[in-house]
């Protein structure tokens, strides 16, 4: 007798039996129960925890250590990270075999990525190199050329690596070749469009990176415990372990520790200062109205055993309560985003960097994010809008030559002097 599933069999031409391409996408498990997944379920949980907390107590150790040593040290700290990232993304479409025909193939896509980097570095540190070497004649004119003619250098190195990408294509291997063309300068985009906006909070003030970076951190930390303890109900299924206890509870955390870290950071002038040069010293400045405390009285509003009668808030407390909900609400939506880009290529983390936390990258997805709003915001509300001496002084040094700044200085005296006979 004849078998049923003959008539479901694929059509056959030329002899040739076609095969469904299958999809990339993970198969859920329909036989699980929907919470097996949940930490509050997960049998070796305990042991996860401990490797996890041991690896970020290093983690946080060695970044205070960086945020102490200043803003240059930072600065290197967030291109070894973009290094790490850009090497786990390269290898997760890397093939061995295809490599092994394109000798040096895997070089051109580390020149686009440091091109890149000398593109987007040289346009935000450039006003603070020229203010560190302004006393020095030779280097001043070396670097103003430099600074001139920086687009026109990035332009042909890119352009070399285009060519070099042209020359190099080989038979049979366009498709690849051409997909880690397109893959590289998607994570120029995502690195680099986003990390370079970490780099100009940096010399902004510190606070301004650091404060955001530590939401992200304590809002990551606070909803793995909340889950941990409490979770219960699944949140989203990108994530099967991300509930919503632990996604409401690291919210409220991370709200209120916006509201007191700032009190504390705000007070720092190493923090709160921003950096006009790429020198290492202390920083010594006006600290500006948001970071000049304003009393409140409590009188009315609390008993008259209780022992404050006043409390001190700094203005800037405020707004990092805009950074807190943004930190606690949409950033870990970049984490849900990595979390589907792993399931669409079956890999369960980018790397193994970190012990408990798998990659650099796995690290830094809401960081990427959290990082473009922290900049934005500050540009936005908080810096002023009109124009101030030291934004004046800065196009001066960076747009005119030596000479074009001493004839700005005397035909300045000439005005001043104008306007002073005139007075009298």
């Amino acid at each position: 007798m004849q078998s049923d599933t003959s008539t479901s069999a694929p059509p056959v031409s030329s002899g040739r039996i076609r095969h469904r391409k299958r999809s990339n996408e993970v198969i859920p498990e329909d036989s699980k129960a929907n919470g097996t997944q949940l930490l509050v379920n997960d049998k070796s949980k305990y042991k996860s925890m401990i490797i996890r907390a041991y690896s970020s107590i290093w983690m946080i150790g060695g970044f205070v250590l960086i945020i102490y040593m200043g803003h240059l040290y930072i600065t290197a700290m967030v291109v070894v990270i973009q290094i790490y990232m850009a090497k786990e993304l390269f290898n997760l479409l890397r093939r061995a075999h295809e490599d092994r025909q394109l000798p040096g193939f895997r070089l051109l896509n580390w020149h686009f990525f440091f091109t890149a980097m000398l593109f987007v570095y040289g346009r935000t540190l450039s006003p603070r190199l020229v203010n560190t070497v302004t006393s020095d004649m030779v280097l001043y004119r070396l670097v103003s050329s430099l600074i001139k003619y920086h687009m026109v250098i990035c332009y042909s190195l890119y352009i070399a690596g285009f060519m070099w990408f042209i020359l190099t294509l080989k038979k049979k291997m366009y498709k690849y070749q051409f997909g880690q063309y397109a893959w590289t300068h998607m994570i120029l985009i995502v690195v680099f469009g986003q990390s370079s906006f970490a780099v100009a909070s940096i010399f902004e003030g510190i606070f301004w990176f650091l404060l955001p970076a530590s939401l992200i951190v304590i809002n990551d930390i606070a909803a793995y415990f909340f889950g941990f303890f409490f979770g219960r109900t699944p949140l989203i299924k990108l994530s099967p372990k991300k509930t919503w206890e632990g996604f409401i509870g690291a919210s409220v955390t991370t709200i209120i520790s916006a509201f007191l870290l700032a009190s504390v950071m705000g007070r720092s002038q190493w923090l709160t200062c921003p950096r006009k040069d790429l020198s290492t010293g202390w920083l010594y400045c006006d600290p500006g109205p948001l970071f000049k405390p304003d009393s409140y009285s409590l009188t009315g509003w609390v008993p008259q055993w209780f022992p404050w009668k006043e409390i001190s808030i700094l203005p800037v407390q405020w707004h990092v309560l805009c950074l807190g909900l943004f930190a606690s609400i949409i950033a870990p939506f970049g984490g849900f985003f990595a979390s589907g880009f792993k399931r669409a290529f079956k890999i369960k983390d980018f790397g193994d960097s970190i012990p408990g936390h798998g990659g650099i990258t796995d690290r830094m997805d809401c960081q990427m994010v959290m990082a473009v709003f922290a900049y934005i915001y500050h540009q936005s509300f908080i810096v002023p809008q009109s124009y101030s001496i030291e934004m004046i002084l800065d196009q001066i040094l960076m747009n005119l030559s030596f000479d074009e700044q001493q004839a700005l200085y005397m035909r300045l005296g000439e005005m001043l002097q104008q306007g002073i006979q005139g007075r009298s």
